[in-house]
């Protein structure tokens, strides 16, 4: 029996509540059910915004709690927390007996093979990608999943101890996790999602939960050139990246070249002019992935995927060029320092398009990036009047700055403004949940506009 089996059939006599009745809870839901357990879904939306998943869920044999009050009714022995709620809301049901967990958590428990944990706030799904790609290499059956790709304990069964589960994890994820990877690592940390998080304390507390719980022969990768992931103590084995300074046990940038130390031994590992996705930032990113894999992969592995791995998709993603001028996709960057690493990975100033939904971040870092990389600015979303107000807050000239009401006339916008030669990226510097279930589906919409214009030469 797996130890996914043993869990399930310890569930038997009890009561199990899963928060969210989205797509992303249906194989957890499925597979609690099929294991004969009692579930009761809760969710704020009613049977008729569920749509089909409402009739699915019933057909299943599940309970309800839905509407505004969903959250109010929770005393099951067991509850399922969704990312998206955060666990504030159910202390109440904690004190009064209930064990909170998360899919997420569960999976970390009875995962049979080695899991390697990344997160940060920003270069996590690259890193993360680079990873799975240089394991690949390495002759690794590989599972990916977590914030990216698709959900990891459906697949538990399959996966055997010589396999490896490399996972990106986001601060909802990690919120009250207990369990921590063999191998974590943090790319970053700048303030984000306040939305949601009281404050950047706890955005940090959660983020740094992937390494709370590791143990002795566990390894933390941290970028040595970020202020607050230079400020953590590993509880395990630490290994580092840097391009300002030698490493004694990491990877480290000096004229241009990688190396990689361990126990003060160096050796190089490739030119960083080699990295085939453009920008500083993927050099970074670049230099983690190979920090990560150290004791899984070779360096020959590492170079083979450095030189040939062209990006992920929604990251300075190529779309098209029409009319001389080149598009390009950076959905995924819903922070103000990934949009800068964008906007510095072109020799030349941009057309940008930007804005989307308000995570309540600060955008005064963003300023002077746009004065000195954009060459035209159009803005649409909840945070357009914040960028707006960053970009006219730098002394000196700005770029033009045209507001607009949404990115279908944005992309129409920007090739009326483009001439030959010119570069058109949409990076919004911002979440997409104002319009958008995620910057995927941005990303997706943006590339489906650009497709679809005419030449107007």
């Amino acid at each position: 029996m797996t130890a996914l089996e043993q869990y399930f059939g310890g569930l038997s006599d009890k009561r199990v509540g899963v928060i969210g009745a989205g797509v992303s809870n249906m194989p957890l839901i499925r597979m609690l059910r099929a294991a004969g357990v009692k579930v009761t879904v809760h969710d704020k939306k009613q049977p008729t915004e569920l749509g089909d998943g409402y009739a699915t869920l019933a057909t299943l044999g599940v309970d309800f709690v839905l509407g505004e009050h969903y959250l109010d009714a929770l005393d099951e022995d067991v509850i399922f927390r969704t990312p998206g709620v955060h666990p504030r809301f159910l202390e109440k049901a904690r004190e009064n007996g209930s064990e909170i967990t998360s899919e997420m958590e569960l999976f970390f428990s009875v995962c049979p093979c080695p899991i390697i944990g990344i997160t940060g706030s920003d270069g996590k799904t690259t890193t993360t990608t680079l990873v799975s790609e240089i394991l690949k290499h390495a002759g690794y059956t590989v599972h990916l999943g977590g914030n990216i790709g698709t959900p990891l304990l459906p697949r538990v069964n399959e996966m055997t101890e010589n396999d490896l589960a490399v996972v990106e994890l986001s601060s909802f994820q990690l919120m009250g996790m207990k369990h921590s990877p063999h191998i974590a690592a943090i790319t970053n940390l700048t303030p984000n999602h306040l939305d949601y998080h009281k404050d950047f304390d706890e955005y940090v507390q959660a983020k740094t939960a992937i390494y709370r719980s590791q143990k002795e022969d566990d390894r933390l990768v941290l970028n040595l050139d970020d202020a607050v992931t230079r400020s953590l103590r590993a509880s395990g084995n630490l290994f580092c990246t840097s391009k300002t300074q030698e490493l004694a046990n990491g990877v480290f940038l000096k004229d241009d070249i990688l190396y990689i130390a361990e126990g003060g031994v160096r050796r190089e590992l490739m030119p960083a002019s080699d990295i085939r996705i453009p920008g500083a930032h993927n050099v970074y990113n670049m230099m983690m992935a190979a920090a990560i894999v150290q004791g899984y992969a070779t360096d020959d592995d590492i170079r083979a995927v450095a030189t040939t791995f062209g990006g992920v998709e929604h990251r300075i993603e190529f779309v098209r060029e029409l009319d001389g001028v080149k598009y390009y996709n950076d959905s995924i960057a819903s922070s103000p320092t990934r949009t800068i690493a964008g906007l510095e990975s072109f020799q030349q100033k941009v057309i940008l398009i930007a804005g989307g939904y308000d995570k309540h971040i600060p955008y005064d870092v963003l300023g002077e990036p746009i004065c000195a990389h954009v060459k035209s600015l159009i803005l649409t979303g909840a945070t357009a009047p914040k960028i707006r107000d960053c970009v006219l807050a730098v002394e000196g000239e700005h770029p033009p700055i045209i507001e607009v009401e949404n990115l279908e006339t944005a992309v129409r916008e920007a090739q009326a403004q483009a001439q030959e030669g010119d570069v058109v990226i949409m990076s919004p510097a911002s979440a997409s949940f104002d319009r958008f279930k995620n910057f995927m589906e941005r990303g997706k919409l943006f590339k489906t506009l650009v497709n679809n214009l005419e030449s107007i030469g």
